[in-house]
């Protein structure tokens, strides 16, 4: 496992990084989980990805009691804000009220005295940015958070927050949270040349787009039993906009490439977006110990000019570039 600072910051994280969105307390049982968690740990992932929407809150306590005896100087601890945890108007959003109780309920089923790094996961349209950053800022103060960052914002939005963090003398935001891979590359226009004008790193979800580019999806055929695609609970809808014959098509396009270099096209796709300097890791999902081992065997894969040259080749004009798709919703869920 190779290491990279996160944005400017003066912390380290894994390149690859283990997250549980859809599968600690939903797909994954706790013992799975566990097991999961002590792979990641075994090939030396110390970047651990939660937030407390997931699984209902229940993803939060599932890592929290699997890092249970892990040093806690030894890993880095990521969860995020925003999302409704629960039926009141209050229970969401990027309000001071909201962001403090949830903070200290992230805190206590995560089994921990502090968050490495505590993350805005949208944008609040309803809630002033000033009162949102005094209360990140306040929790920085307090030792229970020590770095802070967003998901999914647009360059437009950063640039509010970095005003207001230096006008106050806030501590700023270190890194972003966007989906990025080879086929949704909406943050390379605006976001990443932001971020890397600013010292803010990218911390990338669905690298591998949701597992298409795993390579296990062939064109012309249903989806492998046990897929996340054949699961509701694993997050079938999301997966779906890329299952059309034409990316399944180009994905097996790229077996030749990954062939050629020893690996496998899931290895390939993260190495691709690790190839990019502005992303500090990539997030990697997994319901079974091995899958964590072969993610994390793309740490450290440093591709070719001529080999991402013929990635892009390869998947044409299918990526999806837009950067007014990085968008937050319009009123809180």
């Amino acid at each position: 496992m190779e290491y990279r600072r996160l944005g400017s910051s003066g912390m380290y994280v894994s390149e690859i990084a283990y997250g549980n969105w859809i599968t600690h307390g939903s797909q994954v049982e706790a013992e799975a989980a566990t097991k999961c968690v002590k792979a990641a740990l075994d090939v030396g992932i110390t970047t651990f990805d939660t937030a407390d929407v997931y699984a209902g809150t229940k993803a939060e306590s599932v890592l929290g009691k699997a890092l249970k005896g892990v040093r806690r100087e030894s890993y880095e601890l990521f969860t995020k804000v925003y999302f409704p945890t629960g039926e009141g108007k209050n229970d969401r959003g990027l309000s001071r009220k909201h962001i403090m109780e949830s903070a200290h309920a992230s805190l206590k089923r995560l089994n921990t005295d502090h968050i490495d790094l505590y993350q805005a996961h949208r944008f609040d349209v309803e809630t002033p940015l000033e009162e949102t950053l005094s209360a990140f800022d306040d929790l920085i103060r307090q030792g229970k958070v020590s770095y802070i960052g967003f998901s999914e914002w647009d360059a437009t939005q950063i640039k509010s927050a970095l005003t207001i963090q230096d006008a106050r003398g806030y501590d700023r935001f270190v890194s972003s949270q966007p989906q990025y891979s080879a086929l949704w590359r909406v943050i390379e226009a605006e976001v990443v040349p932001l971020s890397r004008a600013e010292g803010i790193g990218q911390i990338v979800w669905s690298p591998l787009a949701q597992g298409v580019l795993t390579g296990k999806y062939l064109p012309g055929e249903k989806a492998p039993a046990g897929s996340r695609a054949r699961d509701k609970k694993s997050g079938a809808n999301f997966i779906s906009g890329w299952l059309r014959e034409e990316v399944l098509t180009a994905v097996q396009g790229l077996r030749p490439i990954a062939d050629e270099a020893g690996i496998t096209i899931a290895q390939l796709s993260i190495a691709w977006v690790l190839a990019n300097s502005n992303v500090s890791c990539a997030i990697m999902g997994a319901t079974k110990p091995s899958q964590v081992k072969e993610n994390a065997k793309a740490s450290g894969i440093k591709l070719s000019a001529d080999q991402i040259a013929a990635i892009d080749k390869v998947l044409g004009s299918l990526p999806e570039r837009d950067p007014r798709k990085t968008k937050s919703p319009a009123e809180r869920p």
